[in-house]
This record gives structure tokens, C-alpha cells and sequence, in this order.
């Protein structure tokens, strides 16, 4: 009877631990708690700062694990209805059972929570859980820090779930923040997590003529990096303020490869509520900076796009003020365009920036002059000056990306003395 009881716990550690487990940075505590000892810390994170997940986050080649089923489930929500859904403690939770000194937590866009709008001011406030001072880099004000902040610690730890596209901007406040780090002579350790999207590189480098908050770096669009690989890139190519360093410690995972594909257990933000949403979000994001929406407001934001006045399509939907889109763009009124959640999952790794979605709402569009926003919103998203020209002259979608597959490949080879993974 005993030789069978270790033998369930030797088979259930190996099944924990075996070839297609992914060990998050977080959970590597030998790796950085002596980092901490007799340090005040201060954390960058939100609600995906989840440590020791209960639920299935593993990756495996292929994209096997992530299936055509399982990718529209959304975050939160179990494929198998007889599994509850768990989750393991929040790192700032862990962190304090730990006897840590927690000084403060800084939230970026979205909020600590996870559910402000999008480009929504956070104010700074106090964790109601933990009573922690919550530092929001969201509020309005500069995005650094201030100096009286920056006394409230001595080392920062970033752990939060970014997915990998240069207009997300959990990079930019992490970015930020190692910008105020260097300066102030303080330490930074990112807690490194998979990329969701880190299986492929597309897009053209930002011209940092169009640099802004939803794009700080040159580097592709896709950029297919961890913010581990990210952080130690920005030291590395003096892209930091001043062209400082700070004293920069990267924890990886273990067991992690690029050509991964890897489940989400929670929204790393209120509109990616699925896998599909985060790999079509490449492509359909462009419609921010156009008239047509991209289905915020419904259920399946980023997997739909549409609009009132556009024509010749059956799909139809309507926005409406829910959690995490307030005020949606056509609130209550009744749109119609395309459904994109029938899409095989292997046409949408295939094709990776889709501007065939664009290039078919501008056809059934009323007016190419109003299609896309007067602002320079589609610019500073996409990051160069050419694709809103091309796409107007109806140039085809792969002329369009032939434009910027020198600069896709030049990045792949300036990112490569940063990457921790194979």
C-alpha cells in the first residue's frame, strides 16, 4: 500500500512536471525571493499575475493543445462544464504569505483589476484585499513614475501576460518604468511569461516618427518576444531614457519554446476574451484606426468587424455598453460585416498579419474617404507611413507586405543575441 502511494505521487509530480508543463517565471521562487530579502518591493502587475496555475496552461508544438474548440472558449470559462474552474494566488498574495515587504503595486492600462476600458484614466488607489498602495501609470499624468514613488522601494518585479504585438502596451509601461529604475539606481526582475503569439515575426519596424503610447520601440509589430527577451533588448540596444541601463534580472520560464502555442487562463486584457481574439488580434486591431468597428460591445470583440452603413453582408450585430466597453463606437445601432470565428485557426497562424480583412471592409464601404480616421491612429498602430496608401490604391495584401519583409527580417537578426528560448 505505501510503495503505492509514492508511486500516485512520483507519477503525479512527472505528469506536473513533464515535457509539455511550461514553468512561469513566478513560480521559480529559489530563482529571485534571495533577491528580495531585506528589500522593499514593488510590483508591476494586474489580475494575469497568477501564480501556480490550477488550470491548463501548458504548450505544446503545433499548435496541438490550442484546438478549434478550445480556442473559442472564452478565458474563465471551462471547455469541460463537470471541471470547475481554479485558479492558483495572485503574486502579490504569494509574495506577502512569503513575509516580502510590499511596498507597492503599479498598475498599467486596464488597471490592476483588468477592467477599465481601453485608453480609460485609472486612478491610484489602495488594493482593497491586501491594503498595498496601488500606483496607477494609467492616470492621465506622466507616465513615469514620480521621484516620491520611486522612494517607496528598491527593487521592481514585473510579472503580467502580454501577447505580443508592439501597440499592446503593457511593454511601454514596463518600459517606463525601467526608464525611472535606471535613473533612480533601482533594481528590476521580470518574472518572465510565454508569448501567445511568439510563434512568428511580421510587420514593419516602427518609424519612430509615429512613436507614441501604443508604440515606444523599433521593433516589428509582431514582434514575437517575451517581455523578459524585450526588457533585456531595450538595455541592451540603449532604449532606455538617456540611453541608461538599469540593473536588469530576467527569471525565465522553463520548458518554453517559441514555436509554442499556449493557452490563457484569464483576459490579459477586457477585449481578448479568447485565443482566437489574441491571434486575430494582429490583423483586426487595424480597425481602430478606421470608421468600422471591431465588435467591441459584443461578446466577441476582435473576431467581428462591421459597420452601419457597409453593404452586401448577412452578418449583422449591435453594440452595447457592457463591462469593459462603456461606450462602444455604434452603440445600440445595428452593424453588419463579417464573421471571423469560423476562420481555421491554421489560416490564421498561416496568413499572421491579415490585411485582407481591411481590404474587405473598405469594399463594401459607402466612401473610401471616410473609411479611415482623419487622426493618425492607423499610422501610430501599424507604424509606418505606406500601408493606408496602398491599401486605398487597392493594392493586393501581399504587395503590401512585401513592403516591409526587409525590415521583419532585419529585426529577427537584431533580436537574436536577447532571445532565451529556442
Amino acid at each position: 500500500m505505501r510503495k503505492a502511494v509514492v508511486l500516485a505521487v512520483i507519477l503525479a509530480v512527472i505528469c506536473a512536471c513533464g515535457p509539455n508543463r511550461v514553468v512561469l517565471g513566478d513560480e521559480r521562487f529559489e530563482e529571485y525571493l534571495p533577491l528580495l530579502e531585506g528589500r522593499r518591493v514593488a510590483v508591476l502587475s494586474n489580475q494575469s499575475g497568477i501564480v501556480g496555475d490550477k488550470v491548463v496552461n501548458w504548450c505544446l508544438q503545433g499548435g496541438q493543445e490550442v484546438t478549434e474548440a478550445s480556442a473559442g472558449v472564452p478565458f474563465g470559462q471551462p471547455s469541460d462544464t463537470a471541471r470547475p474552474v481554479e485558479y492558483g494566488p495572485h503574486l502579490v498574495d504569494v509574495l506577502l504569505e512569503k513575509g516580502v515587504d510590499l511596498a507597492a503595486i503599479f498598475s498599467p492600462e486596464h488597471g490592476f483589476r483588468g477592467a477599465a476600458d481601453a485608453g480609460q484614466h485609472v486612478d491610484s488607489g489602495v488594493d482593497e484585499k491586501t491594503g498595498v498602495p496601488i500606483l496607477s501609470l494609467y492616470s492621465g499624468g506622466e507616465p513615469m513614475p514620480s521621484a516620491e514613488d520611486m522612494g517607496r522601494f528598491d527593487v521592481l518585479l514585473v510579472d503580467i501576460q502580454d501577447v505580443g504585438l508592439r501597440y499592446y502596451t503593457y511593454y511601454v509601461t514596463m518600459q517606463h518604468l525601467m526608464d525611472a529604475c535606471a535613473l533612480y539606481g533601482k533594481q528590476v526582475i521580470v518574472l518572465d511569461r510565454p508569448n501567445p503569439n511568439g510563434f512568428y515575426v511580421d510587420g514593419p519596424i516602427l518609424d519612430m516618427r509615429f512613436k507614441s503610447g501604443i508604440g515606444s520601440l523599433p521593433v516589428a509589430m509582431v514582434h514575437g518576444m517575451t517581455l523578459g527577451e524585450l526588457a533585456l533588448m531595450m538595455n541592451g540596444e540603449g532604449w532606455l531614457r538617456d540611453s541608461l541601463k538599469c540593473d536588469l534580472t530576467v527569471i525565465p520560464c522553463k520548458g518554453y519554446r517559441h514555436d509554442m502555442h499556449c493557452t490563457l487562463i484569464v483576459p490579459p486584457s477586457p477585449n481578448l476574451k479568447d485565443m482566437r481574439s489574441i491571434y486575430l488580434y494582429s490583423s483586426t486591431c487595424f480597425f481602430e484606426g478606421t470608421n468600422v468597428t471591431a465588435g467591441r460591445g459584443t461578446p466577441w470583440p476582435f473576431e467581428i468587424y462591421g459597420h452601419p452603413l457597409i453593404q452586401g453582408k448577412e452578418f449583422s450585430f449591435t453594440p452595447r455598453s457592457i463591462p469593459g466597453a462603456r461606450h462602444p463606437r455604434y452603440q445600440d445601432e445595428l452593424c453588419y460585416g463579417e464573421d471571423l470565428r469560423g476562420r481555421p485557426l491554421e489560416d490564421i497562424w498561416a496568413k499572421g498579419i491579415d490585411l485582407s480583412y481591411l481590404q474587405d471592409a473598405l469594399a463594401h464601404f459607402p466612401s473610401d474617404s471616410a473609411f479611415f480616421m482623419r487622426r493618425r491612429h492607423f499610422e501610430l498602430q501599424v507604424g509606418v507611413d505606406y500601408v493606408r496608401d496602398m491599401i486605398l490604391r487597392g493594392e493586393p495584401a501581399d504587395a503590401i507586405k512585401a513592403c516591409w519583409r526587409q525590415d521583419t527580417e532585419r529585426f529577427l537578426e537584431q533580436r537574436r543575441p536577447y532571445l532565451l528560448y529556442p
